[in-house]
């Protein structure tokens, strides 16, 4: 198909898709003259990926081209992959509050009393370290008596999401399927956590 019908069949304006192929986001179309080119069904499903990514996501154009190409790095060990994939899409802390050392301590300690097999380094770990340690300075610290509640509830999420990554047949499907459940997982979860906040408010409080 030409770029035009690309753009129709996707919904991305034409001068859009020159940009990610510029920027190494969608790979070219295989040109049949100097100025013509012919896309076909992946070009579809990167687009989706890359809107999916953006508009959902969140992501910008930088963090995309790092978690495509995790997806595009097959050779490597799937675990190695999906590491890198879900570092790319793991959004940097911002400052370091007080008792930050404290907080990372509490992390590594969490950690392994929860048993699971994870760098205390981890980006997320880290993330982790700076949430608690900013509920500490703002008198919250109590939050972490639910924390093994949250793990419970995460155990369960991470259980269904490998689950059905694990219905994919070949690597790339499989690390594509990671980076979209994270990213749109995450959106998922978010608003599902204030649905059922909702919920439970009107049940506790109403009346």
């Amino acid at each position: 198909m030409r770029i035009g019908e690309l753009s129709r069949r996707t919904g991305v304006a034409v001068p859009t898709i020159k940009y990610y192929v510029r920027e190494g986001l969608l790979p070219a179309g295989r040109l049949t003259s100097p100025n013509q080119a012919d896309y076909d069904d992946s070009h579809i499903r990167r687009l989706r990926l890359i809107r999916g990514l953006m508009d959902v996501g969140g992501l910008s154009v930088s963090v995309v081209r790092e978690v495509l190409a995790a997806v595009d790095a097959p050779e490597e060990p799937v675990h190695k992959v999906l590491g890198a994939a879900q570092e790319a899409i793991t959004p940097p802390t911002v400052g370091e509050p007080d008792g930050l050392d404290e907080a990372r301590r509490a992390v590594a300690e969490f950690i392994r009393r929860r048993g699971w097999r994870v760098d205390p380094g981890h980006v997320s770990a880290e993330a982790l370290a700076v949430a608690l340690a900013t509920f500490r300075g703002i008198g919250h610290g109590a939050f972490e008596e639910v924390l093994d509640d949250y793990a419970v509830a995460c155990e369960r999420i991470a259980a269904a999401d490998l689950a059905y990554v694990g219905r994919q047949v070949d690597v790339d499907s499989l690390v594509e399927s990671v980076v979209v459940g994270t990213v749109l997982g995450d959106a998922v979860l978010s608003a599902m956590r204030r649905l059922a906040h909702v919920d439970g408010s009107a049940r506790q409080y109403e009346g």
